[in-house]
């Protein structure tokens, strides 16, 4: 019993609600550093205001992507997380422009990247549910045009409130623009109508149809049968061996920045490893007392026993995201001070520059939303590994640009790379990784992927501060010129992966390959 495939407005109707998830994601990534840096914020202090953002996806992901795998009722599998995730967002939406200080705003980033993420996460694992292989791809890249048309939305909502509808965009210091907070209610109503008509609109299959068509895919393409159900789960001793000197190299780290009083910043990764590796002593100590069965013990068993090409992408994902991390934390600071000459969040040039930057990531997204039709189109030509490498170049090349770029109208063409960066990070990895993952644990191998899009947030949130501080002297154009950088090394770095379930022509004999991508 193969997977039917589906035509072109179901998969539309399956992946619809990525636009209003895009359009929440999209007002965040925009306008929270301005919404931080007008409630009293220090430029080097907003990477560890942001690091609500990965953190949340750290821990919400693994565990909603678990749950989902597990779950069955009248909305289906996924689909209950979508909406009420929806409705927590929402809420946020509302409440994360009427901050009435810092820590009430830094407050209300976590619920809302909690809240986004358990909306999000099983929307990648519905994708491997309801498409066979051959329209995996295709899928994704749809996910990717909703994620472009949401966040160009988003991105520009503020500029369009003040040019079209004459909404204030300042206001006294200390309080938040009207066009910033009216473009938030917008944001509310787009995320919740999205999903909502997801929900309704899209009709899951039930896990027995799931595991048939599971089993007929391992029949037909045996070389993509996932490298999991021959691997056995680790024993005690290797979570007490690998937690343990996780602990004392992180620990001596953390007493380390504490001696010589170094960046708070930096505990963040310090402090990281210490907690992991608390948790893989607790993983080890609670199979060796058999009570392993427990969600925490298999979400860490999964994350010994993740497959190769898994890996291979988590070193793509760390550089890819790393650059994305700095874009969004610093284009604001950067385009206002290297541009428009000012870094006073009340000044009308300040404020002028940081719509410019809306206008950017509209433009970015749009491109995104474009590049997302033409990316199946390219890795058919070629493969998906040449599609992302190429993808990751244009990236590369138009974040390195903005620093040589002294006209801000000329902006936008550096966007044109990130855009075309930006879809293909959205889609070509999760159609490589969905090819070598069982259906039966789609949802949770999907959650702890996105630890390797936050760790490098991480790793972004503790060093990016003191560079720009301490290397950059205060100068934050010179984060997006590293970002530059490391969506190169992502482009070598994707040279090594194994893609498993790509375009094929015939099978092992000859014949036609029955689950080939298009």
């Amino acid at each position: 019993m193969r997977k039917p495939a589906l035509h072109f407005w179901q998969i539309w109707n399956m992946c619809f609600g990525f636009f209003g998830i895009q359009v929440g994601f999209g007002l965040q990534n925009a306008n929270v550093s301005r919404i931080f840096q007008t409630l009293g914020a220090d430029i080097d202090a907003l990477p560890i205001l942001w690091i609500a953002a990965p953190l949340t996806g750290l821990l919400v992901q693994p565990v909603v992507g678990y749950m989902s795998d597990r779950t069955w009722g009248r909305l289906g599998r996924r689909r209950p997380y979508f909406l009420y995730g929806a409705l927590a967002t929402t809420a946020a939406l509302f409440i994360m422009p009427n901050s009435p200080a810092l820590w009430v705003a830094a407050g209300t980033l976590w619920i809302m990247d909690a809240s986004i993420n358990v909306t999000m996460e099983p929307f990648r694992a519905f994708v491997g549910d309801m498409l066979p292989l051959r329209q995996r791809t295709r899928g994704f890249a749809m996910q990717s045009f909703f994620i472009g048309v949401g966040a160009v939305l988003a991105s520009a909502m503020p500029w369009i409130l003040t040019n079209w509808f004459s909404i204030s965009n300042v206001a006294e210091p200390g309080i938040v623009p009207q066009s910033v907070k009216f473009a938030f209610y917008m944001g509310a109503f787009f995320l919740f109508g999205s999903v909502l008509w997801t929900v309704i609109s899209t009709k899951e299959y039930s896990p027995e149809q799931l595991q048939e068509f599971e089993a007929a895919a391992k029949i037909t393409n045996p070389d993509i049968a996932s490298e999991i159900d021959g691997k056995s789960v680790p024993c005690a001793s290797t979570f007490f061996r690998f937690g343990g000197a996780l602990l004392v190299l992180s620990s001596l780290i953390t007493g380390l920045i504490a001696q010589l009083s170094l960046e708070k910043e930096l505990f963040v990764l310090s402090v990281s490893g210490v907690v992991f590796g608390l948790m893989l002593i607790s993983a080890g100590w609670l199979r060796r007392q058999d009570h392993a069965g427990n969600p925490f013990s298999e979400i860490i068993d999964d994350l010994f026993l993740m497959p190769r090409t898994m890996k291979q992408l988590a070193v793509v994902q760390f550089f890819s995201w790393f650059a994305l991390f700095s874009m969004w934390i610093y284009t604001t600071s950067a385009v206002t001070a290297h541009h428009y000459g000012t870094s006073d969040p009340s000044s009308l040039l300040y404020n002028q520059g940081a719509n410019q930057v809306g206008i950017l990531f509209a433009l970015y997204n749009g491109v995104a939303a474009l590049a997302a039709f033409a990316i199946p189109i390219l890795a058919a030509k070629t493969s998906r590994k040449t599609a992302h490498i190429v993808c990751l170049l244009c990236g590369a090349a138009g974040l390195a640009s903005i620093l040589l770029i002294s006209d801000p109208g000329m902006l936008w063409v550096s966007m044109i790379g990130v855009g075309i960066a930006w879809a293909a990070i959205l889609s070509i990895p999760y159609a490589i990784l969905s090819g070598s993952l069982p259906g039966k644990k789609m949802g949770v191998y999907m959650g702890i992927f996105n630890f390797f899009i936050v760790i490098p947030q991480l790793t972004a949130a503790s060093i990016l501060g003191v560079l720009v501080r301490r290397f950059f002297e205060g100068e934050a154009i010179y984060a997006l010129a590293l970002g530059g950088l490391s969506l190169g090394l992502a482009a070598i770095a994707t040279l090594l992966v194994d893609d498993r379930g790509g375009p094929r022509r015939v099978d092992a004999s000859g014949a036609p390959a029955l689950e080939t991508e298009q």
